[in-house]
């Protein structure tokens, strides 16, 4: 004679249910379907039906796509030699939180880009709910000495696009090194300003304002920010993006 194993069959129900949505299972119990049972008291039924709202409400919330600040730049922006948690956009998002802001900072900084680079992957940057874009491009076009006019272009089409779909911009400026000439290093330092003057958005004159240059600032390449330099890049950038974030 073969014994069955006694609560097998509760064990098996059991089972069953905690493979369904909390939110079933609350259902289940408030409106006493399960195994038969007799209709719960008003009360009871009542704290059932609550919690189930609140659990869906808790589901929904965490599925919504936060709204995002995208920093949208080459290695300056990346944080090359440092610490993700210390590149600019990770010190901008403590600050956020600080603050009491509710948004999500996307790094989306890629070494060596040039604002030809930016263009080609705004799209799939500004996926999600994008509220605000600030926008580091330009130092490996003056590095390589690109015609400026191309630049200028470049830059404009980003910030166009990114308006067209209702993104506040904060553009930030950039120096050309010195050897090829003071007419491009002006021409090149006056594209940004004329674009952000074009398109009227928030600007940052120079990204790297009180870094570039300062040995005990930056890794030993001389151009790319330590961890001191990179905040003080996010205090420079934090005074151009909180007035955004009150009018958005």
């Amino acid at each position: 004679m073969v014994l069955r194993q006694p609560g097998r069959s509760t064990r098996i129900l059991r089972s069953l249910l905690a493979a369904l949505p909390l939110i079933v299972v609350v259902s289940l119990v408030a409106s006493g379907a399960a195994c038969g049972q007799a209709d719960a008291p008003p009360a009871e039924a009542a704290a059932a039906r609550a919690t189930a709202r609140g659990v869906a409400e808790g589901q929904q919330e965490r599925l919504a796509s936060p709204a995002r600040i995208v920093f949208l730049g080459d290695s300056l922006t990346a944080g090359l030699g440092l610490p993700r948690e210390q590149a600019v956009p990770s010190l901008i998002q403590e600050r956020l939180h600080a603050e009491g802001y509710g948004y999500d900072v996307v790094n989306a900084g890629v070494s060596g880009d040039t604002s030809a680079g930016g263009l080609s992957r705004l799209d799939w940057s500004l996926e999600g709910d994008v509220k605000i874009l600030v926008i580091e491009l330009g130092a490996n076009d003056g590095l390589r000495g690109l015609p400026v006019s191309q630049m200028k272009r470049n830059l404009s089409e980003i910030v166009a696009r990114a308006k067209a779909r209702g993104i506040a911009v904060i553009l930030t400026g950039m120096e050309a090194p010195p050897n090829y000439g003071p007419a491009y290093t002006s021409e090149f330092r006056r594209v940004f300003r004329d674009v952000a003057d074009e398109h009227e958005v928030a600007f940052v004159p120079f990204y790297l304002e009180g870094v570039a240059g300062v040995p005990s600032l930056n890794n030993s390449d001389g151009i790319h920010p330590n961890a001191a330099g990179a905040r003080i890049v996010a205090e420079t950038l934090w005074r151009a993006l909180e007035p955004v974030l009150e009018d958005r």
